[in-house]
């Protein structure tokens, strides 16, 4: 086959293009360049764009000894993935950048751009493992590497985009991998794994925003108030700065009556209200998803021992039963969690697992919480 392997420039892209290769296919790397300003990316950014990576990707595809292109994704970039990630924000929502990202930039716009330029599929450096089923569908199961299994940023993708997508990494555990880079000569075999959200080079989301949305932010302060009271506990900076779940950086100054620490509880963009109260009214038992997309083919009703959803990217799996109604563009998902859930935000992805198989996601839409 012709292969395209995605390149970020660190070490497990590295060794899956060198896989590819390894197993006869004709590949070819290519690293995608996301930023319109590289030079704004600081040098030593844990991300996965900035320059060091480009150059980091340019010479392990010469070690591997295969051609090696940079794309200019840049505009693609900022209109999917970081415009969707500051209007979120500022509608009180959390999003995740990675997930948007593989939906929309590396297993559309470059699978598609690979594909029209005559590849077979896209290799990526992603812990997940492809199977094919008794029904002739390929299904995406977790990593053996459950530290460092990605199936859940992966379960955006559908059945057409897993027929062209090699995973080369999932059978192996993340310590081989990079024993395998040294063998082979790779330079990235001791680099870090990327943490940070690559357009948010300092990690700091809240000063980010604060700094790009501007005029377009739903307020620049407003009260931080005791869900349960009402009491005006202190002032944040704005909303848009604050998640569901949150602990740190509230600046409370009034100590709770309780004595329990305080959590964010629900965020209002509009009146520029951040409502506080303990971490037991966090707990959610159900949930409601949209803008699903399928692995596979559409379940209806998935109840039973193996039945699991995830609700954060490193986040723990939670026994469910998932209802899937109707068929069609206003598809909706219904999530009872058997095994309560905490900290769980609209704009979130539930990405739905059968066993170690991904049958698909949603996005987190509205949550049904614990009665006080």
């Amino acid at each position: 086959m012709r292969v395209l392997a995605a390149m970020s420039g660190g070490v497990d892209s590295a060794v899956a293009a060198a896989r590819a290769a390894e197993a006869g296919h004709e590949v070819t790397g290519v690293h995608l360049a996301l930023s319109r300003n590289p030079a704004s990316y600081r040098t030593g950014a844990r991300g996965c764009c900035t320059i060091e990576d480009s150059n980091d990707a340019r010479r392990a595809a010469d070690v591997i000894g295969i051609p090696f292109y940079v794309w200019d994704m840049s505009d693609r970039f900022h209109e999917d993935v970081v415009e969707d990630f500051m209007d979120e924000y500022a509608a009180g929502r959390t999003p995740n950048p990675c997930l948007r990202c593989n939906e929309k930039i590396k297993f559309a716009a470059v699978l598609d751009r690979a594909l029209a330029l005559g590849f077979d599929a896209v290799a990526t450096g992603h812990y997940a493992q492809l199977r094919t089923g008794a029904d002739g569908l390929v299904e995406m199961h977790r990593a053996v590497d459950g530290g460092k299994d990605q199936s859940y940023v992966l379960g955006v993708l559908d059945q057409e985009q897993l027929r062209h997508s090699l995973f080369p990494l999932g059978d192996t555990p993340k310590a081989l991998v990079r024993e395998e880079a040294a063998r082979r000569g790779l330079l990235v075999a001791d680099k870090p794994d990327s943490h940070d959200i690559c357009f948010v080079a300092d990690g700091d989301n809240a000063g980010w925003l604060r700094e790009k949305l501007g005029d377009r932010a739903p307020n620049h302060g407003g009260d931080i108030v005791d869900d349960a009271t009402g009491e005006v506990l202190g002032q944040h900076g704005g909303t848009y700065g604050y998640t569901i779940g949150q602990r740190k950086g509230l600046r409370i100054g009034t100590p709770a009556p309780d004595g329990k620490p305080r959590f964010v509880l629900d965020i209002e963009p509009v009146a520029g209200t951040v409502r506080v109260g303990p971490r037991e009214r966090l707990a959610v038992t159900g949930l409601r998803g949209i803008r699903p997309r399928w692995c596979g083919t559409v379940p209806g009703t998935l109840e039973g021992p193996g039945v699991t959803v995830q609700l954060r990217a490193h986040g723990d799996e939670h026994r469910a039963r998932v209802v899937v109604t109707p068929d069609g563009p206003d598809t909706e998902v219904e999530v009872e969690l058997l095994d309560p859930a905490y900290g769980i935000a609209p704009g979130q992805a539930v990405v739905v697992y059968d066993g170690t198989r991904v049958v698909g996601s949603a996005t987190i839409a509205a949550t049904e919480r614990v009665p006080a």
